[in-house]
């Protein structure tokens, strides 16, 4: 085309307020991408389908037109000059086609499967594929799960695509069950998911490894992008049913090669589902010696860090399994979705680890201990694992968990402690009442006790905080009484903050000698 006649007619087109195909393909080329005539008649066909359905169907939100070019259809274009594509590949939540239809034009030998569960949508996409005459595109008029399994389809994928869609983290979860080794997942983001990618290797990297992280702009505009790319590593396990009717109680041994046992749970009567249910509460805890482990961070450090306490691993029926090294390891229970929302309490939506509570054992006032003994008398299990963890920061020498107080490892403390519930030695106390020490001095918490900031604490003492609400039994108490100075018309402040103060004084002071 001679570019003057373009110019002309693109300015033509500019000055009526109704930008043609000329000033497409102007748009186009200026960003480097030198199209085919049919190419540019299908983006030319699309743009007008889009712009006539969008009012009716919301399809996209940017609507001037050379906005609408770069950032749907040039950005989706260049991913073919930045990586090599694979096919088949599925695009998860295509909407509009984005980035499939775009992706088929500019490299038509890539076989895609647009994934859609929205009715209109789907319309929309069919409409699409018959318009613009294009081959080896599939619609798939679903939603994409983590159970979704393409052979039942009879669809083969080497590869996903997402543009605006999820987190990195969310789709690799989706697609562990399916990807084979080598597929890859590739996700069009804008310049600041860092958060995002560093998330996905540290919950994913036994799934997948980062093999592509490009950051580039769409030329002649200020549109920063960034293509990032996850390689599947390990062989996604297959799972074989017991054809046995009580399926739900049976182990199923040797799978693909001992890779997974398999326990499927749909009843409120099964054993194992009552079990999780009891040890909910502290009291489930202490009388099963199990608990449960919610939220994809915690999952993973005490999966690494404290493998033989973990003995299972709780999904919904659809959830990923257990990492390819840990499965000779674990039984995999696969609940019913209602099922599993009961134990899901914070509604992660991620697998849940089962985990044998470590025993701990009797507190002795025989020995002298070096630094501080904290006594816990916490019956709110948040404060729990909120002054377990603080004490761990501190280096404080041993935690006593006192009668009165919560357990340690009810699931409120343990998603406040995290893994360091585990990192920590605890010991089983008297109550408060009863606590007495001839080898080191006792230390108590109280608004009306001695300003702590002009303590030095001796070589080897115990702190002793009050439970929250009626505090410390000053009159029986056998030691001292701090209090940590606070404004007027404040009488008292959260028990574990108040503890985790004073442990940072003391922990500072210790510093300094």
């Amino acid at each position: 085309m001679n570019p003057s006649k373009q110019n002309r007619q693109y300015m033509k087109s500019r000055s009526s307020g109704q930008p043609g195909i000329d000033a497409m393909i102007r748009l186009f080329e200026e960003s480097g991408l030198k199209l085919s005539d049919q190419a540019y008649h299908r983006f030319w066909t699309y743009h007008r389908l889009i712009r006539t359905r969008n009012a009716e169907l919301d399809l996209t939100r940017i609507r001037r037109f050379e906005e609408m070019v770069l950032k749907h259809y040039v950005d989706c274009a260049l991913i073919p000059t930045l990586i090599k594509i694979p096919s088949p590949m599925l695009d998860i939540g295509t909407g509009a086609g984005f980035p499939g239809i775009p992706l088929k034009i500019v490299h038509p030998q890539t076989e895609i499967v647009l994934s859609e569960g929205r009715r209109k949508r789907l319309d929309f996409l069919n409409e699409c594929i018959k318009l613009l005459s294009l081959s080896g595109v599939t619609v798939y008029p679903h939603k994409i799960s983590s159970g979704f399994d393409p052979s039942v389809s009879g669809l083969e994928i080497r590869g996903v695509i997402t543009r605006a869609l999820e987190s990195i983290e969310k789709t690799l979860m989706r697609t562990a069950r399916f990807l084979s080794p080598g597929a890859q997942a590739i996700f069009m983001k804008g310049p600041s998911c860092q958060p995002e990618i560093d998330s996905a290797i540290d919950l994913m990297d036994h799934e997948y490894g980062l093999s592509e992280d490009i950051s580039y702009s769409i030329p002649n505009s200020p549109h920063r992008r960034r293509l990032v790319v996850f390689t599947r590593k390990s062989v996604p396990c297959r799972i074989f049913y017991s054809t046995s009717k009580n399926a739900d109680n049976q182990a199923i041994n040797q799978v693909y090669g001992g890779d997974v046992r398999v326990k499927e749970i749909c009843s409120r009567e099964n054993p194992s589902f009552k079990t999780f249910l009891q040890i909910l509460t502290g009291r489930g805890v202490r009388k099963k010696g199990l608990t449960l482990i919610s939220g994809p961070r915690h999952v993973k450090e005490i999966l690494e860090d404290f493998a033989p306490c973990c003995t299972g691993w709780l999904t919904h029926e659809r959830g990923i399994p257990p990492p390819a090294e840990k499965r000779k390891e674990l039984i995999w229970y696969r609940l019913s979705k209602e099922l599993f929302n009961q134990i899901d309490l914070y509604g992660t939506g991620h697998p849940i680890l089962l985990v044998k509570a470590p025993l701990f054992g009797e507190w002795s006032d025989e020995k002298k201990v070096p630094g501080c003994t904290l006594f816990i008398p916490f019956q709110d299990p948040a404060n729990v694992g909120a002054v377990i963890r603080t004490a761990a920061a501190f280096g404080v020498s041993q935690v006593v968990i006192l009668k009165e107080a919560a357990h340690p490892f009810h699931h409120k403390s343990i998603r406040v402690a995290g893994s360091t519930i585990f990192r920590v030695a605890l010991l089983k106390g008297p109550s408060l009442g009863d606590l007495r020490s001839s080898e080191m001095p006792l230390f108590g918490l109280s608004p009306r006790g001695e300003d702590v900031a002009g303590l030095e604490f001796p070589h080897s003492f115990g702190l002793v905080p009050g439970i929250e609400g009626p505090g410390l039994p000053e009159d029986a108490f056998p030691g001292r009484i701090l209090s940590i100075p606070m404004e007027r018309g404040i009488d008292s402040m959260n028990a574990a903050t108040a503890t985790g103060i004073v442990l940072y004084l003391w922990h500072a002071g210790r510093r300094r000698f």
